[in-house]
């Protein structure tokens, strides 16, 4: 049975894309849950539309992330945590505690998850950090960590 996705169905397709699917899958999930309809020729010019509407909301987001990037670059966040005299930290810092310090010094609200740490942070200092905002859009966070 061919159907238009309505929204993003993870493992199936995205938003206006005409799909194939069984008619079990869409009669009983797709259908009713509002997450497709039943393409005929109609339809076929509405998922045009979806299509070029996703296409320019992709692309803005994009360039606003990679803006972000640009700007991350620059910009160096300072996260406080409990060291030893030789400047060897009582843990580690986590994604939770970079995410929160970036949203406190710069105003950018990055989720934890998309913040990958190479190694573990557990010394005083400068540290590099990745940061993806968006699907193929990677920032590079410079990260100093001080002793309170």
């Amino acid at each position: 049975m061919k159907v238009l996705l309505r929204s993003d169905i993870a493992g199936v397709g995205r938003r206006g894309d005409i799909i194939t699917v069984s008619s079990g899958h869409a009669r009983n999930h797709l259908l009713p849950h509002g997450l497709a309809i039943v393409a005929s020729e109609g339809e076929v010019v509405q998922a045009g539309v979806m299509r070029r509407s996703r296409d320019l909301r992709e692309n803005t987001e994009r360039e606003a992330a990679r803006g972000v990037a640009a700007n991350l670059a620059k910009q160096s966040v300072k996260v406080k945590a409990k060291a030893g005299a030789e400047g060897r930290l009582f843990g580690s810092i986590s994604t939770t505690e970079i995410a929160a310090a970036l949203l406190d010094q710069t105003g950018i609200t990055v989720d934890r998850k998309n913040i990958t740490i190479d190694t573990p942070i557990r010394s005083v200092g400068d540290h590099v950090v990745s940061v993806e905002l968006y699907s193929d859009v990677v920032g590079v966070l410079n990260l100093s960590v001080v002793a309170k």
